[in-house]
């Protein structure tokens, strides 16, 4: 399977999905003008990934920000690791948050509560 590497900027995150090297990340800020334009292909690739992958996957968020219509879009991402973990496959989601910043871990616990996957919350130093 090819690797997805997106470089971030303002608007939309950095994107490291590299199923060789064991590399699942999402990070940076999230707020794309079309956001099913933008995860549309991380979902398919999810989907791939879910038939052709046997090994653990650890799957990070390290975002700073996302709005609404990502927000949405991050919980489809959750439900495809959802997915896997229900067909008895190794997940483990790390939700990173700075630790000032009540709102990326409550984001975290909220989507913990939705999902059932493991859900790892991080706080790191801002």
């Amino acid at each position: 399977m090819e690797a997805i590497k997106i470089q971030g900027g303002d608007d939309i995150p950095s994107v490291i999905l590299d199923a060789e090297n064991g590399i699942f990340q999402i990070s940076g800020r999230s707020m794309p003008e079309d956001v099913t334009a933008f995860y549309d292909p991380i979902l398919e690739w999810l989907e791939e990934l879910a038939e052709e992958y046997s090994k653990k996957i650890v799957f990070e968020f390290k975002l700073e920000y996302f709005n609404t219509a990502s927000s949405k879009l991050l919980l489809d991402v959750l439900m495809k690791l959802e997915e896997m973990h229900e067909d008895d496959k190794e997940v483990l989601v790390k939700w990173y948050f700075p630790d000032d910043d009540e709102d990326m871990e409550e984001a975290g616990e909220e989507y913990a509560d939705i999902v059932d996957v493991p859900i790892e919350l991080v706080s790191y130093e801002s």
